[in-house]
């Protein structure tokens, strides 16, 4: 199909991004293509759905052809497949926009991981992720896009061969469709089977059957249509009708998601408020996951007309979850602004909230392997309803998961509370980077000594949501490098031998240390916690833990940090000979700073003056091998 207007066609240059996802697809080794299909039939039931609700302000736009349709054409002789929609369609201008550019931030988070990753890798991430209407360049040598937008009188014409740039321009509406729009892909060879009318409809009734709009296949441009998919909702089916497979295909319909969900809930709330919920948890993380807008993938219906897939149903840490509420309540003509303040809306986030946190807390009971996969990929971002939503904290609680000192696998708080010890008033932690170093720090030899359970946090949110007054079944959390360890009133484990008292000398030279370090800390003292190491660094009482502090201030979010104050084990032995260097001795000093020194490098931090640092530690070999 050509223009037949007067206008030259326009060559504009793909946005980078979709440039490189352009090129990846082009030379694509990713074995099932057969995504692309899926992709093209999703976007077109999106239209028809869009269209749907504005309809409900503006009937007229239906004009003649009111029913919602997706018609997939074969021409074998050409090597062609069409899809086509009457849908909402689009104008010029959203043609260039939708087509040429990545406006989702959580797109291009995913193709910086595509180009980031190895060789070979990049066709597997193709496989695991949806990328709607692109995915096209799969199959096709170049791709044709003719779309009137609904009430317009004009058309537009969008073609590319993937290579970098698209065309567009005007087109005699004549060769556009009276409303929605028709995709024309120019198969490759090896894609001919394509135009195979089994193999399409196969592709079609399994990964697109239950789209809430009809679908038609013709076998020949000028050959009858059959009805392949019959448009019916799927959530509002009884869950006894529906296969496991059936719920698997639409999940990957509707999310864009290659894998199986890991857990479906579909139900049918009725009283006060009427609605089916059919949402997925997925058993991969989705692309977007840490996108920085944090937004939904929740779709809303009212009585089966969608409505907006931006309304925020679930709280921010439930963003996982993908699928769909339809309301029978809520008002049909109300605006997609004002439907985020509706009560009935509140009402109905508040139910699927709790219904999900409920289903996942059963998961936890009745299949715990199941339940520790849901964790490892999601259990950082769940947490963050600890810090963000006070009404669930403890469900929240109850659901969390915990490296800890008491083994390599996952501990809950139950069995943290179970096992606490006599005289313990508070559940400690330590929050770090890297899970080894955490579990390795000086600050936690006192807690190993009495065989006190230290929780090993590692994702950032854990440094912000045990700062939030959090406590559990009475007990509050408290950090293992900030103020005194106060570990006095618990007993040592069985094995382990009391320490000595420090001498006259250690409390002398504990003195002299803090002296001669004046403001770089806030304090030096003797240390409770410390058993092995000669020193560490800890937060003082009242200030922030010292890994938040850190995290502040790498975002720019602090101006000025609380010195840190510096323990020394008096019973370690390089401490009691250190106190009985002699007052006028040239390595005094030098010993004081390097405890310092040590301590942070322990901390994960760098000395303070690498320089001087490297002079103290000559000096002190020097001393050592005269």
């Amino acid at each position: 199909m050509t223009s037949t207007t007067d206008t030259a066609p326009e060559t504009r240059s793909f946005e980078a991004d979709v440039a490189r996802l352009l090129h990846m697809m082009v030379h694509s080794v990713y074995s099932d293509k057969d995504v692309f299909l899926r992709e093209l039939i999703s976007n077109a039931a999106d239209a028809c759905e869009k269209l749907r609700y504005e309809l409900l302000s503006d009937p007229a736009l239906a004009g003649d052809d009111g029913q919602p349709r997706i018609t997939v054409t074969l021409d074998p002789e050409a090597r062609r497949l069409i899809v086509e929609d009457n849908g909402i369609g689009m104008s010029e201008a959203e043609l260039a926009e939708a087509l040429g550019t990545i406006a989702r931030s959580g797109t291009r988070a995913f193709m910086e991981r595509v180009t980031a990753a190895k060789e070979g890798e990049g066709a597997q991430l193709i496989g695991q992720f949806g990328v709607g209407f692109y995915s096209a360049f799969m199959v096709a040598d170049k791709v044709d896009v003719f779309s009137r937008r609904a009430g317009a009188a004009t058309a537009a014409h969008w073609a590319s061969d993937g290579l970098g740039s698209y065309t567009i321009q005007p087109v005699d509406p004549a060769e556009a469709p009276a409303r929605g729009t028709r995709i024309v892909l120019h198969l490759k060879e090896d894609a001919a089977s394509y135009t195979e009318a089994f193999t399409t409809q196969r592709i079609v009734t399994a990964q697109s059957g239950h789209v809430p709009v009809p679908i038609f296949l013709k076998e020949k441009p000028d050959a009858e249509e059959k009805q392949i998919a019959d448009g019916a909702a799927l959530w509002t089916r009884a869950k006894s009708d529906i296969t496991a497979e059936e719920y698997a295909d639409f999940y990957r319909s509707a999310a864009g998601q290659f894998d199986e969900p890991a857990l479906t809930l579909h139900y049918r709330a009725e009283g006060l408020h009427e609605y089916s919920v059919l949402a997925f948890l997925p058993s991969m993380r989705p692309f977007d996951l840490f996108d920085p807008d944090r937004a939904g993938r929740m779709k809303l219906y009212v009585r089966r007309v969608f409505i907006t897939d931006e309304a925020q149903i679930l709280p921010r840490y439930l963003r996982f979850v993908r699928g769909l509420v339809d309301s029978n309540d809520l008002p049909l003509n109300v605006s997609r602004e004002m439907i985020q303040e509706s009560p009935v809306l509140a009402a109905i986030q508040k139910g699927v909230a709790n219904r999900i946190l409920s289903e996942l807390d059963k998961l936890a009971e009745k299949d715990g392997e199941a339940y520790l996969k849901f964790w490892d990929n999601f259990g950082a971002v769940l947490k963050e309803g600890l810090y963000e939503d006070f009404a669930r904290r403890e469900t929240l609680l109850g659901l969390a998961r915990f490296k800890s000192t008491a083994g390599e696998g996952w501990r809950s708080l139950k069995d943290y509370v179970e096992a606490i010890k006599d005289n313990q008033t508070a559940i400690y932690y330590a929050t770090g980077a890297d899970l080894d170093r955490l579990a390795s720090s000086p600050q936690l030899e006192g807690f190993r000594a009495r065989g006190i359970e230290v929780l090993l946090l590692t994702d950032q949110v854990d440094s912000f949501w045990v700062t939030a007054s959090v406590d559990y079944q009475g007990k509050p959390f408290k950090s293992v490098t900030q103020g005194l360890a106060d570990l006095s009133l618990i007993p040592l484990a069985e094995g382990e031998a009391p320490a000595a008292q420090a001498s006259a000398e250690v409390d002398g030279f504990i003195a002299y240390v803090k002296g001669v370090l004046g403001d770089e800390v806030s304090d030096v003292r003797a240390s409770e916690r410390l058993t092995e190491s000669p020193v560490c660094l800890v937060a003082p009482d009242n200030a922030m833990d010292r890994q938040l502090e850190k995290l502040l201030a790498g975002a720019g979010r602090l101006d000025n940090a609380a010195r840190p104050v510096l323990e020394i084990n008096p019973r370690h032995d390089l401490i009691a000979r250190l106190g009985t260097l002699a007052e006028d001795s040239a390595l005094r000093e030098d010993a004081a700073r390097l405890l310092l020194d040590e301590a942070r490098i322990a901390d994960g931090e760098l000395p303070a003056d690498p320089r001087a640092f490297s002079g103290r530690l000559a000096r002190m070999i020097g001393g050592a091998i005269r």
